[in-house]
């Protein structure tokens, strides 16, 4: 089979080794099918996105010899798209308006997480007339989906796993998600979704940190009638502590390998 897959970073910062694993992982796949290697920067985030960051994820990719195929999806390009998918879900009664603050969430969750704690539904019931009232006096809000009765809609559901096969899926577990809010106008479920069904993705592949969030990937395919793809998730790089390399810690990058004598060869090597 020829699979169409994905590189999606976020412009927020330099990319480094986990980034490339993931670009090489998902350019050899494509590659070796005869099929496409597809880049996304997923700049939704007006505030932590910089263009002079999407440059230098397009420029050390071609250092790297990773090419790709047609042109660059760039997100924030595509809000009206994601709007229209957000009126559909709308039109259905599957959203709703949340006018909860972080702490006031905090404080209503039942239960520790050891993660962000589950939305418990505050704002879901409330009256349509108080809804409308706080809107118009410019309360801040986000749209939620109603991931309960979004999940009866569809019924069972479930994904493959490459080298496991089939599985379930709970998208019931993660609450009721946000998909838009006043700063940023859609969230990543929605645009990762939509931008893998419109680009035809077929071959997802992506950190085994990014598995848990399938559950709710696939809800919202179901609910759009987007195609699914199959999931291959794979293991991250991590520093000699074992711990996951991220950008907030200043994960080493490859803009300062490459300052530092490093060769593409020597950081393929490394991955």
């Amino acid at each position: 089979m020829r699979w169409t897959t994905r590189f999606a970073p976020s412009p927020t910062g330099l990319l480094h080794l986990g980034h490339a694993r993931a670009a090489l992982v998902a350019r050899q796949r494509a590659r070796a099918s005869g099929g496409q290697f597809l880049l996304r920067l997923e700049d939704i985030d007006p505030v932590r996105c910089r263009a002079d960051f999407a440059h230098a994820i397009a420029e050390d990719l071609r250092w790297l010899g990773l090419d790709w195929d047609g042109d660059i999806r760039v997100q924030s390009r595509h809000m009206a798209e994601y709007g229209a998918t957000l009126d559909d879900l709308a039109s259905r009664g599957l959203l709703y308006p949340c006018f909860c603050t972080r702490a006031d969430i905090q404080q209503a969750a039942s239960a520790p997480h050891a993660g962000p704690p589950i939305y418990p539904g505050t704002c879901r019931d409330l009256p349509t007339t108080m809804r409308a009232d706080r809107i118009a006096a410019g309360a801040p809000y986000a749209l939620r989906l109603d991931v309960a009765q979004a999940a009866s809609a569809v019924g069972a559901l479930s994904f493959m796993e490459e080298g496991i096969g089939r599985m379930a899926c709970d998208p019931i577990q993660f609450g009721d998600v946000v998909l838009a809010r006043k700063d940023a106008p859609a969230s990543y479920h929605l645009c990762v979704t939509h931008d893998d069904a419109c680009q035809g993705v077929t071959l997802v592949t992506r950190g085994v940190d990014l598995q848990p969030a399938t559950h709710l990937h696939r809800l919202l395919q179901a609910l759009m009638g987007w195609p699914e793809p199959v999931y291959a998730h794979h293991p991250l790089v991590t520093d000699a502590t074992g711990r996951r390399l991220a950008k907030r810690d200043h994960a080493g990058t490859l803009r300062g390998l490459r300052e530092a004598g490093h060769t593409p060869a020597n950081v393929l090597a490394m991955i």
